[in-house]
């Protein structure tokens, strides 16, 4: 199979497309046939060694242990371990490889069962594959970490990338009252996507407003959570999702002296793949709650790229790779190869 590699951390120049065997999957995973995959910000993460503690967390501290990259996946299921009690060869399904050694950057990937739901029906597979970690982040960093509530005022800021334009969209499905904060060329799309307020923070800053929010959800992070208390309620929730690496040691230090002061709650969040919420994910998308920006679309020869871009350039939403040439499926075919292993 083809699958992009990389030998050692660096620029997007060294990722190169290689033949690789087909992943030997364990009795309890499954085999995709990969149709498509989306770009996250983990990907020049791991790609880089930035910050520098990836290289402990996943085990490559010289070179990348984590040889081929790549979290959200759709595609058919190919072949079942021998465990495997949800799946049938030929499902057609999306998933999550953050926690089961990536490797969405190749036309085959091995992925535990509970780490999969069926693809949303009427759904593409480049829209399928945006949802997984972009659509988690948003998902659990509003309900478990912000304890979001109907009728709240919810700020969403760097609202225009992947898990910003999810979650105004899940906030807005939790009857929340969503203002967004992006710059200037984002502001149509946020509003097209169901943002009932806009803020351009080239423009303006939100802090210095007198509108106070229940829940601010920080995916930019360009300054030190504590400046953003007056925008807050008395009792309200500031989530650190992504930014600055020096504001996750800045927020651990701010929290344990803000309870100390204060009622109102500074938190970092990190997102965990479960089975039951992309199963949510997919119902909210066959009820029509949310629906993926796709900035642009990259080939898996053009992956470099499509990071490179991801770098120098904020997109809108999410950029997605399109792994397979012909995406059409063979329904026959799919049920005659019924292998299990």
């Amino acid at each position: 199979m083809k699958a992009i590699i990389q030998k050692q951390y660096g620029s997007p120049d060294q990722l190169k497309v290689s033949i690789a065997n087909k992943p030997i999957i364990k009795a309890n995973e499954v085999l995709v046939k990969v149709y498509a995959a989306s770009v996250n910000a983990a990907d020049w993460h791991l790609m880089r060694a930035d910050p520098f503690l990836v290289r402990l967390m996943y085990g490559g501290f010289r070179r990348p242990a984590i040889r081929t990259l790549g979290a959200d996946i759709a595609g058919r299921i190919e072949l079942v371990g021998r465990d495997v009690t949800q799946w049938q060869v030929g499902d057609l399904v999306f998933g999550d490889l953050s926690e089961s050694g990536f490797g969405g950057y190749a036309e085959y990937a091995a992925i535990p069962e509970d780490m999969l739901a069926p693809k949303p029906e009427g759904y593409t597979f480049e829209e399928a594959a945006t949802l997984p970690v972009a659509g988690l982040a948003a998902l659990q960093s509003l309900r478990d970490a912000g304890g979001i509530e109907a009728g709240q005022k919810v700020l969403i800021n760097g609202a225009s990338g992947g898990v910003g334009t999810f979650a105004v969209q899940i906030a807005g499905a939790f009857g929340a009252e969503v203002t967004a904060v992006a710059s200037t060329r984002h502001l149509d799309m946020l509003r097209q996507i169901g943002a009932h307020h806009v803020i351009d923070y080239t423009e303006e800053d939100f802090t210095q407003s007198d509108i106070e929010y229940d829940l601010i959800l920080d995916i930019a992070a360009y300054r030190p959570p504590w400046e953003y208390r007056p925008a807050m309620t008395p009792e309200g929730t500031y989530v650190f999702v992504g930014g600055e690496t020096k504001r996750i040691f800045q927020i651990m230090a701010a929290c344990p002296l803000n309870t100390l002061f204060s009622k109102q709650k500074i938190t970092s969040f990190l997102s965990r793949p479960n089975q039951a919420d992309l199963q949510l994910l997919k119902d909210m998308a066959e009820e029509g709650q949310i629906r993926p920006v796709i900035d642009s679309y990259y080939s898996l020869d053009e992956v470099a790229d499509a990071i490179r871009y991801m770098e120098d350039v904020h997109p809108s939403g999410k950029i997605v790779i399109q792994v397979a040439e012909d995406a059409t499926i063979d329904h026959m075919s799919a049920l005659l190869a019924t292998e299990v292993v």
